[in-house]
């Protein structure tokens, strides 16, 4: 094998093995935008020494986009699908680029069709309806906002995992499913993401008070097809922070986006964090799941200098607002047993239940982290969506 010459690929990028005593060798380019993302067993960073003299170093010859001529490196890589470079830009993957291990899914049972709900921003949110409800019935459907996880750097509406459990949502529950996308991090540090999900309840309510007047509401919203005093607010990991945050700032009755009532909130794992470790934090590692990838997620996700005791991470950290005085809707907490997040998810539950809130919390035994929004098929997925429909009609007045 020549040196200097592309001896080797990491993640479907060529890298050049080079001697540790010779110079870096000169390139005109190196391919940067295809870079898919690996397959689970392969998400860890091995280096692999073929010879002593020989050493791979993945992230250290990338060339500036910005600046041809000098050499940029890797500070935070997330999978390969989100890359942040030492000078400050950030690479994303395209969706085609990236290998999801599992497959869209599309049962027939659900309409659905993409809206901009944010048009400053450009920022847009997918809606499903079962075609059970094309058209008007004496029972009107609930309203369902689902919000992706992907510790705030990651995740669409339009990713396999979420636009399936999506439209599972939508057909068990018989509920509109509303699933915005918000801004990520690093570009848009925290609270952005909370900002834009509080921007898609708006925007629901602009529709209610269209389809009270005489305004032009969407189609799916207008003439008696919803019913906005049945709204539930779904979060997954990072999407069940944002589900806490916009519980607190719209409090109890929401009556800040009425005629849009706000009857209860499931947080599915919320993704918080704290300076002090739990132990479920400190280990097992789960599948797709490791405290180093926690970690980067609240590094990329907070304001520059903050630590994980932000309020934005910790609820209950020692510079977060009390919440003893704060009214807060029905909140349902679910945890898979094996969770790296569970322990702080059973303090977060146990905290806001000593304040007297109204809150439920369900462990699903040996579950790991996703496991309704990556398997919504599943016999567990399953079990997990009754919990949510008792939940519902529970709390539907």
């Amino acid at each position: 094998m020549a040196m200097h010459a592309y001896a080797t690929t990491f993640n479907n990028v060529n890298v050049p093995i080079i001697k540790l005593t010779e110079s870096p060798p000169e390139f005109h380019s190196i391919p940067t935008t295809t870079i898919p993302l690996c397959p689970p067993s392969l998400l860890l960073y091995i280096y692999t020494l073929t010879e002593p003299s020989l050493f791979i170093d993945p992230s250290s010859y990338f060339l500036n986009h910005k600046n041809m001529g000098s050499l940029t490196h890797i500070v935070e890589d997330c999978m390969g699908v989100l890359q942040l470079f030492s000078d400050g830009s950030v690479h994303r993957c395209s969706l085609k680029d990236i290998n999801f291990p599992f497959p869209a899914v599309n049962d027939n049972s659900v309409d659905f069709k993409d809206v901009v709900f944010d048009r400053k921003l450009n920022i847009s949110l997918r809606v499903y309806r079962p075609k059970s409800h094309a058209s008007p019935t004496p029972a009107n459907l609930p309203v369902v906002f689902y919000f992706h996880g992907g510790g705030f750097c990651v995740g669409s509406r339009v990713w396999p995992n979420c636009h399936n459990c999506c439209i599972r949502l939508a057909s068990e529950l018989n509920a509109l499913v509303v699933a915005p996308d918000y801004r990520l991090a690093p570009e848009h540090k925290l609270p952005a993401a909370v900002d834009d999900a509080l921007t898609a309840v708006e925007w629901l309510q602009r529709e209610a008070l269209m389809s009270e007047g005489s305004g032009d509401c969407d189609a799916w919203l207008g003439g008696g097809m919803v019913d906005f005093d049945r709204v539930y607010v779904v979060g997954d990991s990072s999407g069940g922070n944002m589900a806490h945050h916009v519980a607190v700032r719209l409090g109890a009755g929401s009556v800040k986006v009425a005629p849009v009532r706000v009857r209860g909130y499931v947080l599915l794992a919320p993704f918080f964090g704290g300076v002090e470790r739990t132990k479920s934090e400190e280990g097992p590692s789960e599948t797709f799941l490791n405290l180093e990838i926690l970690d980067r997620f609240w590094r990329l996700s907070l304001p520059k200098g903050e630590t994980r005791d932000h309020p934005m991470a910790n609820p209950f950290g020692p510079n977060s607002p009390s919440l003893e005085e704060v009214d807060l809707d029905p909140i349902l907490v679910i945890a898979g047993g094996n969770e790296m997040l569970k322990d702080r998810v059973e303090i977060y539950s146990r905290r806001l239940k000593e304040l007297g809130k109204k809150i439920e919390y369900v462990d699903f035994h040996g579950q790991q982290h996703g496991f309704l929004t990556n398997d919504p098929y599943s016999e567990v997925a399953n079990e997990a969506l009754q919990v949510i429909k008792r939940f519902m009609i529970e709390n539907s007045n």
